[in-house]
């Protein structure tokens, strides 16, 4: 979700260049069940342009059509979507609108906060009566005690209003240690899903950014030179050397970091020569660290090709991520969506 934020800075600055004006969409409650849940936003220029979506795409118009007042007078406003009589998704959706307008030391925090890797709440004040209300709105705040409000204009006044609070976590980052092709379309992946990724290639690799559509940054090193610290609990790191020698030098280095998950390319049984060769090099590895190491890497969807590998992995990766047992939809019991 903080990749989808970011876009919609993104989006604004694009129309604070063109002087046009913007509003922001966020769902804030919701009865029933949806296609995304409370906490999902979009960004509507007044050209009709959006960044972001709340749905699947079909209250999007809705949304479209409901935001022109707020562009005329500035006043925020609660609408609803009724999906039950329009979408296969059975609830109610109730959606703030307000305008978005930032100033210059709100988008200084945003960028600081998003390149430390920090969290970031988002709350909102509304009712769930459909009406323009100059004390609905929503304040972020970043580390620290100040509250930086959505727009310029937003009220003080907020009692008797009902609040909808969520903290952004800082988007996965996902370390690729390894530069071949298959790392290619791993990369290419999960920054199609916002995440932030890292390419470690030999120091002696020329590949650049170019080779790696999608990728944050590339660093040429090697196991013994890389910056361990890059690696924090919001880190993925998935081993793609192709190199038993390579794999044993970073993974005796990781022992001690502070990584969720550790994947590793190959069968079953080079899993077991790496771990009987990491306990003849350390013989006191706390047993928890091989619990983190996912060998072979990915769910089984039987995968094939790079691309496919690539989507296993993925899957693997956000399952771990957010606590989630690996299973099909169609044998869960209840809601999709994990309560909050």
């Amino acid at each position: 979700m903080t990749h989808e934020f970011k876009n919609i800075i993104e989006g604004y600055l694009r129309a604070v260049t063109k002087d046009l004006k913007t509003v922001l969409a966020s769902v804030v409650a919701l009865e029933g069940s949806s296609y995304r849940r409370p906490g999902v936003r979009m960004l509507i220029r007044e050209d009709g342009k959006m960044t972001g979506a709340v749905s699947g795409g079909c209250v999007e118009k809705e949304i479209l059509r409901q935001s022109q007042s707020v562009f005329a007078n500035g006043k925020p406003k609660l609408m609803t979507y009724d999906g039950r009589y329009r979408l296969g998704c059975e609830g109610i959706l109730y959606i703030l609108i307000e305008p978005f307008s930032v100033n210059k030391e709100f988008l200084e925090a945003f960028n600081n906060t998003f390149q430390e890797r920090k969290p970031f709440t988002i709350t909102s004040y509304f009712n769930r009566n459909v009406e323009e209300n100059t004390d609905f709105g929503s304040y972020v705040k970043f580390e620290g005690e100040l509250l930086y409000p959505i727009s310029e204009n937003i009220s003080e006044e907020k009692e008797n209003l009902e609040t909808f609070s969520q903290t952004l976590k800082p988007s996965i980052k996902l370390i690729i240690l390894g530069a071949e092709h298959d790392a290619v379309q791993l990369c290419a992946l999960a920054s199609l899903n916002g995440w932030e990724v890292t390419i470690v290639a030999p120091e002696d690799d020329p590949k650049t950014k170019l080779n790696f559509p999608g990728a944050n940054a590339i660093i040429n090193t090697s196991p013994r030179s890389f910056d361990y610290d890059l690696i924090d609990q919001e880190t993925a790191v998935v081993l793609m050397n192709h190199s038993f020698s390579k794999d044993i030098e970073f993974l005796s280095r990781m022992v001690n970091s502070s990584h969720r998950y550790i994947g590793i390319l190959g069968p079953g049984r080079r899993r077991e020569k790496l771990f009987d060769k990491l306990l003849e090099n350390l013989s006191d590895i706390d047993p928890s660290f091989f619990d983190s190491i996912h060998a072979p890497a990915g769910i089984n969807i039987g995968a094939e090709t790079p691309q496919e590998i690539a989507v296993s992995i993925i899957a693997e990766i956000l399952a771990v991520f957010r606590e989630q047992e690996v299973y099909q939809l169609k044998d869960k019991k209840g809601s999709i969506h994990a309560e909050n």
